[in-house]
């Protein structure tokens, strides 16, 4: 590798180039600082870092411990760890008596601007246009733009490398009965991703119908409500799953998001790791049970003057069809999963709190598409370090491409989590290095997930022995 990766010559391999920046390849890159050898740079066509911005709700705050950051898992003594964005920013001691573990979702996004804007590496207003792989210098060639500040083609460029990390991270889900709504100008059916951008447009609507019953959809609903006049709420909240029930988070049931059960998940069959992946949705998919007990309080404070809030919540519905009424009012065409029953509801605004989706590889990967190895679903196969799976022409001539939030097929529930971010950066960076870079624990969870290893179990530190004190020494 190059040992002065500063200056590099246009022509040379990079070690590593990333594509996208995110939260996920944010990590690899502050982890990949400290390491002199090598020589990476990250492309991303935004102009600047941005986590989810349409959902920064005030109050709300990220489903993970603030040890989930980008480096603390495999670095504590990282200078890119969030306990040093407060000290830098000389908030330590408030957040020391505040007595948090989860911090809030904006308070997240500050620490990983932070990062973005103090982080040698990072190109923002670069678009990747294209990856080959060129078998006569056995590299990597990727093809970018340079946009402008208002995002217009500046200049075209080409870079070359030996790995690829791609962090282009999810998009917004939209059913297929509500995409025409969605299309539609002047439609006020939204995403919840853009929530906060159509917020006072929203409240401003007689009824307003949040379709979701995740951890976004909760916020939202409860973000209107407290925000709705006592008695004239105007609002209908629908979930397809049978309850708005909380997210599982008992100690061993968090255990899933280890790399003991990434790794147990990964040796399974493909077909019972996707059997698994429609069982596991209560693991990532269910509601924080604060913020349960606060939509509930919020209901309940709103019955003591007697009377019940004009507010409706139905799980278990699945909305068939929508379409507009006139050019003010959109019906909902709902089947109750359970009943069996069918009805309509018209709604003046509709909130979409249904998720995101891993944004598909194909389109940046089209001109790597002859080498890559598919599964029977023709999603691309993924090895234990996060590799996709491409021709031995490719891997032989030591060219990988990582991925990273794109192998929940592959790798299980944990791939979103931001707790698992450190751990997989360290993976990926000690694959690339070839070395122990960020020794990592050889074991993660109490639980034994399988049956054919027994867990390894790490000896016990040792207390020093002590030579006792002879009286008048």
């Amino acid at each position: 590798m190059n040992p002065h990766p500063p200056h590099h010559e246009p022509d040379a391999p990079r070690d590593l180039v990333g594509i996208g920046i995110g939260p996920f390849n944010l990590s690899l890159a502050a982890l990949a600082q400290p390491l002199t050898a090598l020589d990476a740079v990250f492309y991303e066509q935004r102009p600047a870092f941005g986590w989810h911005p349409g959902l920064l709700i005030d109050g709300a705050t990220i489903q993970v411990p603030f040890l989930a950051d980008l480096v603390t898992l495999a670095d504590p003594t990282s200078h890119w760890s969030f306990l040093n964005y407060l000290k830098t920013r000389e908030r330590l001691f408030p957040f020391y008596f505040a007595e948090r573990f989860h911090i809030q979702r904006a308070e997240y996004d500050a620490y990983c601007r932070w990062v973005a804007e103090n982080l040698p590496g990072l190109h923002f207003h670069h678009q990747v246009d294209a990856v080959r792989f060129n078998p006569e210098r056995d590299v990597f060639e990727v093809d970018f733009t340079q946009l402008d500040t208002d995002g217009e083609a500046e200049a075209l460029g080409r870079t070359y490398t030996k790995n690829i990390v791609l962090g282009i991270g999810t998009e917004p889900h939209v059913p297929e009965p509500l995409k025409p709504l969605v299309e539609t100008p002047g439609v006020p059916v939204v995403h919840a991703t853009d929530y906060l951008a159509h917020r006072q447009t929203l409240l401003a609507a007689d009824h307003i119908t949040v379709v979701g019953s995740g951890q976004s959809g909760a916020e939202v609903f409860l973000d209107l409500l407290r925000n709705r006049p006592t008695g004239h709420e105007g609002l209908h909240w629908l979930g397809r799953t049978e309850a708005f029930a909380p997210m599982e988070y008992s100690k061993l049931g968090l255990e899933h998001f280890t790399p003991d059960y990434t790794r147990y998940f990964h040796a399974l069959s493909e077909s019972v790791r996707d059997r698994l992946g429609t069982t596991q949705w209560q693991l990532h998919r269910g509601i924080d049970a604060d913020t349960i007990a606060a939509i509930h309080d919020e209901l309940y404070r709103r019955t003591l003057h007697g009377g019940w809030p004009d507010a409706v919540l139905t799980p278990g519905v699945h909305v068939r069809t929508a379409g507009r009424i006139a050019t003010t009012k959109i019906e909902l065409h709902l089947e109750h999963i359970q009943q069996g029953t069918r009805s309509r509801l018209t709604t003046d605004a509709v909130v979409l709190a249904t998720g995101h989706r891993e944004r598909p590889l194909d389109r940046i990967l089209a001109g790597l598409d002859p080498y890559l190895r598919r599964d029977s679903r023709e999603r691309p196969r993924v090895d234990e370090h996060f590799r996709l799976a491409l021709d031995p022409s490719v891997t032989g001539a030591d060219c990988h491409v990582y991925v990273q939030n794109a192998e929940r097929h592959t790798h299980g529930v944990g791939t979103p989590d931001l707790g698992l971010a450190a751990w997989r950066s360290a993976t990926i960076l000690n694959t690339v290095t070839g070395k122990d870079a960020y020794p990592l624990p050889t074991r993660t969870a109490f639980t034994t997930f399988g049956l054919e290893h027994r867990p390894q179990i790490p000896p016990a530190r040792q207390a020093p022995t002590l030579t006792p004190l002879l009286e008048g020494r």
